[in-house]
C-alpha cells in the first residue's frame, strides 16, 4: 500500500475539498482519498503506484494548483496492527 501526499492551492471550502476527492476516485482505484483546504493538501492511500503526471493533470482539471507529490510506503495502522510480523 502506498500513501501519496499533495500540495494543492485553491481549495477554499469543504466542497472543494468534495470537488477533489470526487476526480480523484473517478480517475484512480483509490482505498480511500481525503482532503484538507485549512492544510492545503489531499492524502490519498492505495493499492499500486499512480502516475504523478496524470495526478497533476486531473487536479490542474478541478481547477485547483498542485504544488507537490510526495510517496511513501503505507502500513495500516491501530489494534490490530500490532499482530502483524
Amino acid at each position: 500500500m502506498q500513501k501519496i501526499t499533495l500540495k494543492i492551492d485553491g481549495m477554499m471550502c469543504g466542497m472543494c475539498e468534495a470537488h477533489v476527492n470526487d476526480e480523484i476516485r473517478k480517475a484512480f482505484d483509490v482505498k480511500k482519498v481525503t482532503s484538507s483546504h485549512t492544510k492545503k493538501e489531499t492524502v490519498i492511500i492505495c493499492e499500486g503506484d499512480i502516475d504523478e503526471g496524470r495526478l497533476a493533470e486531473v487536479i490542474a482539471e478541478t481547477g485547483y494548483t498542485c504544488l507537490g507529490i510526495t510517496k511513501e510506503p503505507y502500513e495500516k495502522k491501530g489494534l490490530f496492527g500490532i499482530f502483524k510480523k
